[in-house]
């Protein structure tokens, strides 16, 4: 714990009313994913736009990475995104990345899900991602219990996002208590 704060810094300092705006726009954010599930969420058109664009970047490394390559790609940047503001010791940003990582378990588990009936609407392809690896990997009759399972850990990680942000809030605003770093 030492080595961070010694090596890395405190954390940037936290505003309740601005920790308080984001916490309130997660929580909405949690409302209105939760009346539209399983349906394509608006940060999903971004999320889209990233996922289509790792098809061809994975390519290079043969046709199960290219398949995999939008899902890994959709995955990589908020994580990449946490990273690094990880490193700059900014509490909003890891938690917006966070965040934006495990929302993209949302749309990834419905994909997994409707792997056998095939019936969401694709982009550039005619056959879902998921139906070709789970078939590949012999998977195919569990594609509803592993996207559940995706959606699930998506939820729970937004969650823990949220009382992540809450907790770095709270000790913010205790200067007498020695930062906890997590």
């Amino acid at each position: 714990m030492d080595w961070f704060i010694e090596n890395l810094g405190e954390w940037k300092p936290i505003s309740r009313l601005g920790a308080g705006a984001w916490l309130v726009l997660y929580v909405l954010f949690l409302f209105y994913a939760y009346a539209n599930a399983p349906n394509f969420l608006i940060p999903d058109f971004v999320n889209l736009m990233i996922h289509e664009a790792g098809h061809p970047l994975f390519s290079f490394f043969g046709n199960t990475l290219m398949l995999l390559g939008g899902t890994l790609l959709e995955l990589i940047v908020p994580a990449a995104c946490a990273i690094y503001f990880f490193f700059q010791r900014q509490p909003y940003g890891v938690a917006f990345s966070y965040f934006w990582f495990f929302e993209n378990f949302l749309y990834i588990g419905t994909y997994m899900a409707d792997a056998r009936m095939d019936s969401l609407p694709l982009v550039g392809s005619e056959t879902s991602d998921w139906l070709l690896l789970f078939g590949q990997w012999n998977l195919l009759l569990y594609d509803q219990k592993i996207g559940h399972t995706f959606r699930f850990l998506g939820w729970l990680g937004m969650l823990a996002t949220i009382a992540w942000l809450a907790y770095r809030t709270y000790r913010s605003a205790q200067p007498h208590l020695k930062p906890l770093e997590l």
